[in-house]
């Protein structure tokens, strides 16, 4: 009973596994690997509770070798050592597996420690991470590995794991306590996991063991119970991981998009994950870089809506991020003001763009010896609309356009009157 259900259930052969098809199915390419027992160095990435471990323990007992775990959070250099010493006795005559669980969380000394004994085939590697392994594992291990990315459990594989456990737990712990589910409950337990199976298996456990039978000694699993024990849904999600930046990205693209149903949606999640100072980065940042001159007042209301949320703090600082979020995403867009911006640094690092004309320097005086004196800036607001014709921009660059008008309202009013007094004045120099 003080076994974990995760470990009391785990799956000994492929077909149990649930989820994965698109490596795990009949003649995936992860499948035909295992079955063959020529197990080559692997990476597992994906997140936590959809099966790396498991796999990695069927991988080591198709290849007949040894597994030995460890996990990169709390081990050394000196761990890893001492299972090769290990491997070379009769433990390890037909081979030695390392599971190595977390490798992000090696420093790149440490994994480089690894490919001696990868190398030399003392040790086949199985690292597996919750992290991007492009990211945060070294290339020289990521060269010799071959990665193979685990995705999130959908509720129905869940539930099929659910329902094994029950069929498991009816044989073991409720052999004189029949176990009857409600319809939905192995589902909504599923549904509440966040697509990770070891929170559901954990969930139904504590659902069990604390449901008191009836008088005929049946243990009825009710909807009700269920709800007690998921009480608030997991939400995958690691402030310095890949899922905080996919949903970051998923709420700026959605309202890039003009998707406010997506957009609030994704606000959904970072509110529930309590990331407040990220959604508020966020939006300062859409204000500009995707409304940008279609609507410049918007700045000033999301930096409103934003000084509010921080004052309030959750749960009522949804109130003005969602106002903020909604706003951002029904706006007109356009980018052009930090395009022009990108083009220009482009071609500060990239080329010689030449000196500040001399009618823009701050100098008054050019000294005896110069021939031509006097700065010759000329005084926009001396002339009609405010405007006079001259030269900006350096000489090797003085035709060089850098902002593009956008087609909405706001940019095409700017454009018509910069049009109309440039225009006039161009008419007068004829």
């Amino acid at each position: 009973m003080n076994k974990p259900l995760a470990d009391r259930i785990r799956p000994t052969t492929l077909d149990q596994v649930v989820g994965q098809k698109h490596i795990l199915g009949k003649g995936q390419i992860l499948r035909n690997i295992i079955e063959s027992g020529n197990i080559p160095n692997m990476i597992f990435y994906g997140l936590s509770g959809t099966g790396k471990t498991t796999v990695a323990n069927i991988a080591a007992k198709a290849a007949g070798k040894t597994l030995y775990r460890l996990n990169a959070t709390n081990a050394s250099v000196s761990d890893i050592k001492n299972i090769v010493k290990e491997s070379e006795g009769l433990l390890g005559q037909d081979g030695v597996l390392l599971y190595l669980d977390e490798i992000q969380n090696f420093n790149k000394k440490q994994q480089q420690s690894l490919l001696e004994y990868t190398e030399n085939g003392k040790i086949t590697l199985i690292a597996s991470t919750t992290e991007n392994p492009y990211f945060y594992v070294y290339n020289a291990i990521l060269s010799r590995s071959t990665v193979f990315e685990f995705k999130a459990l959908m509720p129905e594989d869940i539930a099929d794991a659910l329902s094994r456990a029950v069929e498991i737990l009816q044989k073991e712990d409720f052999a004189h306590n029949p176990i009857e589910a409600e319809e939905g409950v192995l589902l909504h337990l599923a549904e509440k996991s966040g697509g990770d199976v070891r929170k559901a298996l954990n969930a139904l456990e504590l659902a069990l063991n604390y449901t008191s039978p009836d008088k005929k000694g049946i243990i009825h699993l009710t909807l009700d119970v269920a709800e007690q024990c998921t009480q608030k849904k997991v939400i995958q999600y690691d402030q310095k991981g890949d899922s905080h930046y996919d949903i970051l990205s998923a709420f700026q693209k959605s309202i890039r998009g003009s998707d406010p149903d997506a957009a609030v949606h994704y606000l959904a999640r970072l509110v529930a994950a309590d990331d407040i100072q990220s959604i508020c980065r966020r939006l300062m940042v859409i204000a500009c870089e995707d409304i940008g001159l279609a609507q410049p007042n918007a700045i000033t209301v999301v930096k409103a809506c934003v000084d509010s949320a921080l004052m309030l703090g959750f749960p009522e600082a949804r109130i003005p991020l969602g106002h903020a979020t909604v706003y951002l995403a029904t706006l007109p867009k356009s980018n052009t003001a930090h395009l022009a911006l990108d083009a220009a640094l482009y071609d500060l690092e990239h080329m010689d763009t030449g000196t500040i004309p001399r009618q823009l320097q701050n100098k008054h005086y050019d000294g005896e010896g110069k021939g031509v004196k006097g700065q010759h800036y000329l005084y926009p607001h001396d002339y009609p609309n405010h405007y006079v014709v001259q030269q900006y921009l350096p000489d090797k660059i003085k035709d060089k356009t850098y902002y593009v008008p956008g087609n909405n309202r706001q940019e095409r009013a700017a454009k018509e009157y910069w049009d109309k007094v440039k225009g006039l004045k161009q008419n007068e120099d004829d």
